[in-house]
């Protein structure tokens, strides 16, 4: 008898609880204050007083860099996220009232944490060496990366595909510095046989002639040695000549 009683009791006590709470849980898109189930504020806008029994919420927009993104029963909206450029990023999406910013990687960086679709910090892409070539190119969510050129080949470490060394013979022209792993091979024009020949059989011409000359003169002076006039001796090592004065 007693067992029964305390079952009674307990399903009696469970319904009225079930009762209540069903009379005091709020809808989706209501909050509860003192009691009383009020609307809450549409994505975009903030409480600004709260409802009473006898007045509804009143709600006030967002303003300036700030937004609420979801019905609401806050006193103020949230501050909008900044895309700092010293963390590598850049405004991909601005902020309005009802979405927060969206931050990108700045060009040339990639994301190395992010959140909720919008990044949050980035690193510059790794440079590769001279001597290196860029075997992946860097995304915004990926590093680029680079690998060594092969011999006989060539990159400055901008290059997507180290070049090949410039044959200078297969155009003509004379090798004067070796390629390496970073420049190339440095060329320039063969200097033509018969040009040199022209120029070395010019010279020799002209030293010739400047010889016989020489010599022709040193004869006349020899042969005008005997006549009586004055003599004028040229620096040591020069021409001896009698020159005569006629009066």
């Amino acid at each position: 008898m007693i067992s029964s009683l305390k079952h009674t009791f307990i399903i009696t006590t469970v319904f009225f609880l079930n009762i209540e709470l069903y009379i005091c849980t709020c809808a989706q898109a209501e909050y509860e204050i003192n009691g009383t189930c009020c609307h809450m504020c549409p994505p975009g806008s903030h409480v600004f007083r709260y409802c009473t029994e006898i007045n509804n919420t009143t709600c006030k927009p967002c303003f300036g860099l700030t937004f609420m993104d979801e019905p609401n029963s806050f006193p103020r909206c949230i501050s909008c996220k900044p895309c700092d450029a010293g963390q590598g990023l850049r405004i991909k999406t601005a902020c309005t009232r009802t979405s927060d910013t969206v931050c990108e990687p700045l060009e040339g960086f990639y994301c190395t944490d992010e959140y909720s679709g919008s990044c949050r910090y980035a690193v510059e892409h790794t440079k590769c060496s001279p001597g290196q070539y860029i075997k992946q190119k860097g995304t915004a969510l990926k590093d680029a990366e680079c690998a060594e050129c092969a011999d006989g080949t060539y990159s400055n470490g901008s290059l997507q595909i180290c070049k090949p060394h410039s044959q200078c013979e297969d155009f003509g022209l004379t090798e004067i510095t070796k390629g390496t792993n970073s420049l190339d091979a440095e060329c320039r024009k063969k200097r033509p046989v018969a040009l040199i020949a022209g120029v070395s059989l010019v010279i020799v011409i002209v030293l010739a002639g400047l010889l016989i000359a020489i010599v022709r003169m040193r004869r006349k002076c020899q042969l005008r040695g005997n006549m009586s006039a004055p003599r004028f001796d040229l620096p040591e090592g020069g021409i001896v000549c009698h020159v005569m004065i006629v009066q």
